[in-house]
């Protein structure tokens, strides 16, 4: 206990400054990647299905790439520091939003769609009255996918000197100082949990009553 208090003494206002980075990179980079990939997700189911999983299969191949030979790449373009590590982030988030939206929007009951069209719903009403409700829990199970990568990932953006709780773990391992890599490994497992218990949450508030 004395060790923890010892630590937290010296290093706990670091170690506040490093989770506000890590939060703000992770939040930023999983805000982002779901505004692009939902609206495409669901561009995606109007369109061709050849062409819809051709899209697909490019952001899974960017997903494929080394994590630190992607934030290499944005070095040349955005240079170092938050930007290069945001960007790379967003790319990793998309893919499980993307999918998962297709998915989702794809497989709703098309009598319940050929339901709402009898009714006289408009394109605009059948999507946010009908489809997105239904598909709402595959959506925010790849967002919360999502989440969960994003924070673990963004503990690398510390090589490319965008901060986070990957400096006190890098640096606990370089100079082999287990108390360091323990404070930044934690709070990094606390932030997913957290993040996913929220994120649950709010999926759950959003699934209809018929999909409980």
């Amino acid at each position: 206990m004395k060790v923890i208090t010892d630590f937290i003494s010296k290093n706990g206002g670091q170690l506040l400054e490093l989770i506000g980075e890590h939060i703000y990179i992770s939040a930023f980079s999983l805000i982002i990647g779901a505004l692009i990939a939902v609206p495409l997700g669901i561009l995606l189911t109007r369109i061709p299905k050849k062409i819809a999983d051709f899209i697909i299969g490019i952001v899974s191949v960017l997903q494929t790439l080394p994590s630190l030979a992607l934030l290499a790449l944005m070095i040349p373009l955005f240079g170092i520091g938050t930007k290069p590590a945001i960007v790379a982030l967003i790319i990793y988030s998309l893919l499980p939003i993307l999918r998962n939206t297709y998915t989702g929007i794809d497989g709703v009951e098309s009598d319940l769609i050929d339901a709402a069209k009898g009714m006289g719903m408009t394109d605009w009403q059948l999507l946010t009255k009908v489809e997105l409700p239904q598909a709402a829990p595959v959506i925010m199970a790849g967002i919360r996918l999502s989440a969960t990568y994003v924070i673990s990932w963004a503990t690398l953006a510390s090589y490319i000197g965008a901060g986070g709780l990957g400096d006190f773990i890098f640096t606990g391992m370089n100079l082999y100082q287990p108390d360091l890599i323990i404070a930044g490994t934690i709070p990094v497992i606390i932030l997913a949990l957290i993040t996913d218990f929220s994120l649950r949450a709010v999926e759950n508030k959003l699934t209809p009553i018929n999909l409980r």
